[in-house]
């Protein structure tokens, strides 16, 4: 019994032992347990700042490299510019403005045979935003006649088209992208945006449960990914701040984030951040971000230009642009268009109507051979060297910088074409040419295109700007000018020496320079002379003036570069590029008056604020009065001179050039004008062997086709004070009455116009004893 008693007592003491050790380990993990919660919570809550700080310097800073955007000129129109029809309409086209019979909304046009109605977008200029404008453009045959605004009727001193943008400066991360706020985003985007990829987007806090739960399921259901459950913030969450790493540490990470970003931002601000950084496709070595560029790499026009269906594919697009490439898989891509337009009309978005007609709309893409940037590797180069020297090399590696140029697009695709084409004829007799090209704009000295290569996209070797090759019989515009320029001694009529000559320098060393002939005409006139770009004429004519006189004035006119006063000199001995040539004869198009030539017009910071940029200094280099003397030659020498395959290819147009050729046909040169651009072309070999091309079977071919892509604009020479009509005996030069017999009409300076009385007959003595 006793026994008994005992083991009752000691099973209840180790029971009660057993409760206390039980009730123990509970307390210890209590314990444990509340103060690892409480490390975890401060841990996490720690991390969540560091996160915080993350998140606010990016979205409350720079949230974007915004690359450099680079423009072209933009267009001007006022009466009487050198605009035509055709080409105002060609610049729309290129611009993705939609022609129609009448212009109801932004971005449409209308045409007639001498009317453009334009409906003109709203776009930056350089002196300010320019705001969206209807407008009636008449035309005439010497270019625009007049721009009237429709609102008001109002006749318009100058109205301008918005450049085209050329290019961004894409930084070393490959990504591009073209920042729209949100007010700019139509509607519809967004609504097929929320319906698609984020429903509930403004009812979560940042994460959606429900949605990964369900995802969850399906994706365990299927035994693959077939279904997210991010939201759009988690989306902007790990495109801003993380990698595509799958892994649950980054899904932890990007869950964090994107609650905080929910709690420290709107909705509107979260959603105009998505819009532009949401991954939108690849060109090339380039990543599309954000919609605003989408809309420009899928379509070739601004977002607010897009119709419902185009706006659904850019939805659709975001759920995998490589595998709805719309290009390569055009099914794909519109099944998944028209399950974006579904979802719109179920969520009572758009009409059962609109749906159909956006259904059974086609694409709508862009022409994928025409790129959405352009490659100018000689006009690239040009600009960045130009911003350098103005602004240092820091410039280009800002955010938001807006570069504005003087490049002409349709001149460079018309420039480009033609180099292309006539090297490829040409080389069939000759492999292994390269040509050199630029064009300029006559009245304002912007370059508006340049060409380095055979190949124009081609980035290496700039044969527009780098080349050093002797210009032939380029140089001799400047050997007349010079000798024009004295008035007393030289007309247009007066006569040269075409004779066998020899020329001997300090050394003992002769030169006899001949004719491209081999023949001699005794005799010929000036204009003749520069007409038919004859040697001998020229050197004595040179060596009369001086060549120190030469030499000047070829530096006056634009010339950078030393020149070696020889005898040679006279005939082209003088080492150039396109661009330099094309310097000189900018001045003799612009009636003798020098200014650099540029590319880069203006330039605006992030904030759209004009840097500023000092003017370049104008000069009188040739005296207009003689310069005009030397255009009007220029022009002959395309009538009926060495340029005269050029004449007849343009009947009734007036234009000016000069042919250029070097020693043994190495070296084939061009340069002239219409009343719009001044273009010098280049033709030879990088191992400078002989071409067996003239400048009239070489460089000139290219600039003809140039005219034909870009028809010319006849030239207006208008009187100038100083110049007037005079005549020459056809002999001797010397200057008559109109009446008088074998005379020659040609423009002379006023000042030493003095024709011969009675025709530089003795006057009968009736008629001197009377004083008739």
């Amino acid at each position: 019994m006793v026994t008994a008693k005992n083991n009752r007592k000691n099973s209840a003491k180790s029971s009660k032992t057993t409760s206390k050790s039980t009730g123990g380990l509970w307390r210890q993990l209590w314990s444990f347990g509340w103060k690892l919660t409480l490390v975890i919570v401060a841990v996490l809550a720690i991390y969540c700042i560091y996160l915080d700080q993350i998140i606010a310097r990016k979205f409350e800073g720079q949230k974007w490299y915004l690359p450099a955007q680079i423009f072209s000129r933009s267009m001007p129109l006022y009466p009487s510019a050198p605009v035509s029809h055709s080409q105002f309409i060609d610049e729309l086209k290129l611009l993705g403005y939609r022609k129609v019979a009448n212009p109801r909304q932004i971005g449409e046009f209308s045409a007639s045979s001498t009317r453009v109605e334009l409906w003109r977008r709203p776009f930056l200029h350089p002196e300010g935003p320019q705001p969206a404008q209807q407008v009636m453009v008449s035309f005439d045959s010497n270019g625009v006649a007049s721009v009237e605004r429709l609102s008001d009727h109002r006749q318009l001193a100058v109205f301008h088209l918005e450049p085209v943008l050329l290019d961004r400066i894409v930084t070393g991360d490959g990504e591009d992208r073209l920042f729209v706020p949100t007010t700019e985003i139509p509607k519809s985007v967004v609504d097929g945006l929320l319906l698609t990829e984020d429903r509930s987007f403004y009812e979560h806090y940042g994460i959606n449960p429900l949605a990964i739960v369900r995802a969850a399921m399906v994706n365990l259901s299927a035994g693959r990914t077939v279904q997210g459950g991010s939201t759009l913030t988690q989306q902007l969450a790990k495109n801003f701040f993380l990698t595509s790493e799958r892994s649950l540490i980054r899904k932890i990470r990007e869950a964090l984030m994107a609650i905080i970003i929910d709690a420290r931002y709107s909705k509107e601000e979260i959603l105009e951040a998505y819009l532009n950084e949401v991954y939108m496709g690849q060109d090339h070595n380039r990543a599309i971000h954000g919609m605003g560029l989408a809309s420009q790499f899928y379509f070739g026009r601004p977002i607010g230009e897009l119709t419902l269906a185009q706006q659904a594919l850019l939805v659709a697009e975001i759920k995998g642009p490589s595998y709805y490439n719309p290009w390569r898989y055009p099914q794909r891509a519109q099944e998944r268009r028209d399950l974006v337009l579904r979802l719109m009309m179920e969520g009572n978005k758009i009409s059962v109507e609109q749906y159909k007609v956006a259904a059974a709309s086609p694409l709508g893409l862009r022409n994928a051979a025409r790129p959405v940037h352009q490659k100018l590797p000689a006009f690239f180069a040009r600009v960045k060297q130009e911003l350098r020297d103005r602004y240092g090399d820091a410039l280009l590696k800002q955010s938001g910088i807006k570069v504005y140029t003087t490049l002409d697009p349709l001149a460079q695709e018309a420039a480009e074409k033609a180099v292309s084409a006539t090297i490829s004829a040409l080389d069939s007799k000759n492999s292994g040419l390269q040509a050199g090209m630029v064009v300029t704009e006559r009245y304002t000295y912007g370059i508006a295109a340049m060409v380095g290569d055979r190949n124009p996209g081609y980035d290496g070797y700039d044969r527009a700007e780098e080349i050093r090759r002797p210009i032939g019989s380029l140089v001799k515009p400047f050997v007349y000018a010079t000798a024009l320029a004295q008035g007393n001694n030289y007309n247009l009529l007066t006569p040269l020496k075409d004779q066998p000559i020899t020329l001997k320098n300090e050394q003992g060393q002769t030169w006899s320079p001949k004719n491209d002939d081999r023949q001699f005409s005794g005799q010929v006139s000036l204009l003749a002379a520069l007409t038919n770009s004859m040697n001998v004429p020229t050197v004595n004519l040179g060596m009369a003036v001086g060549l120190e006189a030469v030499a000047t004035t070829l530096q006056q006119a634009g010339w950078n570069e030393p020149v070696a006063a020889y005898p040679s000199m006279l005939l082209g001995a003088v080492n150039g590029s396109p661009l330099m040539v094309a310097q000189v004869y900018q001045t003799l198009a612009n009636n003798g008056r020098y200014r650099q030539l540029y590319a880069v017009t203006a330039v605006l910071d992030k904030d759209n604020q004009p840097l500023p940029v000092s003017h370049l200094p104008q000069t009188e280099a040739i005296d207009p009065a003689v310069n005009y003397l030397v255009q009007y030659a220029l022009t002959q020498v395309v009538q009926t001179g060495t340029a005269a395959r050029l004449g007849a290819a343009f009947p009734g147009v007036k234009l000016a050039g000069k042919t250029g050729t070097s020693n043994d046909q190495r070296d084939s040169w061009f340069a002239g004008f219409d009343e719009r651009n001044v273009a010098a072309i280049w033709v030879g070999r990088d191992d400078n062997g002989k071409t067996g091309l003239y400048g009239s079977s070489g460089a000139m071919a290219i600039y003809r086709s140039f005219l034909n892509s870009r028809a010319p604009l006849s030239l207006r020479l208008p009187p100038v004070n100083g110049v007037v009509q005079g005549y020459f005996d056809r002999d001797t030069g010397v200057a008559k009455q109109p009446d008088c017999s074998d005379v020659v009409a040609a423009p002379a300076l006023a000042d030493s116009y003095h024709p011969a009385a009675n025709c530089g007959e003795s006057r009968p003595w009736w008629q001197r004893m009377f004083g008739g």
